[in-house]
């Protein structure tokens, strides 16, 4: 394969969150590189955050491991053990499984970016910490619920 070349690469941006949720991934965006080099077993994406965005809402995996290095500039992961500090070449992983709801927030003035890489598997579930959502996963796509599995009632989904 050649190298993949970052400026072809289309910049990815909005959410696939249900309202309202959708707003808070506004400064955030992402390069899909490892689609652009044709993988299909994991995911590899290029994060970028605006000073002020967050890269998700509050979330873990009960299927797929994340992996995440900080390429750019710094900022704060934020999960069930609270908030650390991270800069360029500082590293974290999320094991499929572990109910440790983590983001990133870049609190500083200068864009961050960080490489993403996780496992892709033919269906899965997501839970998110800090609300009463759920998402589940299959070739179809996601559907987004409340965590009981009910419909979310006034929002789209």
């Amino acid at each position: 394969m050649s190298k993949i070349d970052l400026s072809k690469v289309p910049v990815k941006t909005g959410s696939i969150y249900p309202a309202p949720y959708d707003a808070e991934m506004a400064g955030r965006s992402s390069l899909r590189v490892g689609d652009a080099g044709g993988l299909t077993q994991f995911g590899a994406n290029i994060v970028i955050l605006a000073p002020g965005a967050k890269s998700s809402l509050r979330h873990w995996h009960e299927k797929q491991d994340e992996f995440v290095m900080v390429t750019q500039g710094s900022c704060t992961l934020i999960d069930d053990d609270g908030e650390t500090e991270m800069s360029v070449g500082d590293c974290t992983a999320f094991p499929a499984g572990r109910a440790n709801g983590h983001h990133f927030v870049n609190q500083t003035e200068a864009e961050a970016r960080f490489l993403v890489i996780g496992t892709r598997t033919e269906t899965e579930t997501g839970w998110y910490s800090d609300i009463d959502l759920k998402v589940t996963m299959n070739a179809d796509g996601a559907a987004f619920t409340r965590k009981d599995g009910t419909p979310l009632k006034g929002e789209n989904t």
